[in-house]
This record gives structure tokens, C-alpha cells and sequence, in this order.
């Protein structure tokens, strides 16, 4: 049971650290572009859709080898974890 739990808490960790940042970005994105309406008075629909898209986008890119990273690091912890439980006695 101790494998199952300590690979969920890794998967929650995994979860968090690639989520994370994008919905942290598109959150500031959207205060920002709330912000910038509720000061114009201009209340178009696109101009909260359009920046957190393009926002997300460059965040993608930019943060891939990170995201790599962390994916990889997960995939060769859990490996290492079905490797030890098939080669127990």
C-alpha cells in the first residue's frame, strides 16, 4: 500500500507543477484584462478571451522543456516503482 500511496502523492505533485504556473499566468492575465475593462468601460468579450489564449500559448512554448522535465522525472520514479515491486521475492 505504501507504493500506491507515495505514487498518488507524486502524481498530485506532477499535477501541481505543470498546472500550476498556467492557471497562476491566466489568472494575473485575466485580474489584468478585468482590470483594464472596469477602467475603459469597455466590455467587449474578446478582450478577456484573446489575451489568456495568446498568454497560454507563449506559456506552452516557453515552458515545454520544463514540463518534459517533469514528466520524465515522474515516468522514471514510477518505473523504478514497478520494477522493485516485480522483482520482490
Amino acid at each position: 500500500m505504501g507504493g500506491i500511496a507515495e505514487a498518488s502523492r507524486e502524481a498530485l505533485w506532477v499535477t501541481l507543477q505543470i498546472g500550476g504556473p498556467l492557471l497562476i499566468l491566466l489568472l494575473v492575465v485575466g485580474l489584468v484584462v478585468a482590470v483594464f475593462q472596469a477602467l475603459t468601460q469597455v466590455n467587449e468579450a474578446s478582450l478577456s478571451f484573446l489575451p489568456k489564449m495568446a498568454a497560454l500559448a507563449i506559456a506552452l512554448i516557453l515552458l515545454t522543456p520544463f514540463f518534459t522535465g517533469v514528466l520524465r522525472g515522474y515516468a522514471q520514479t514510477l518505473f523504478d516503482m514497478i520494477i522493485q515491486v516485480g522483482s520482490r521475492p
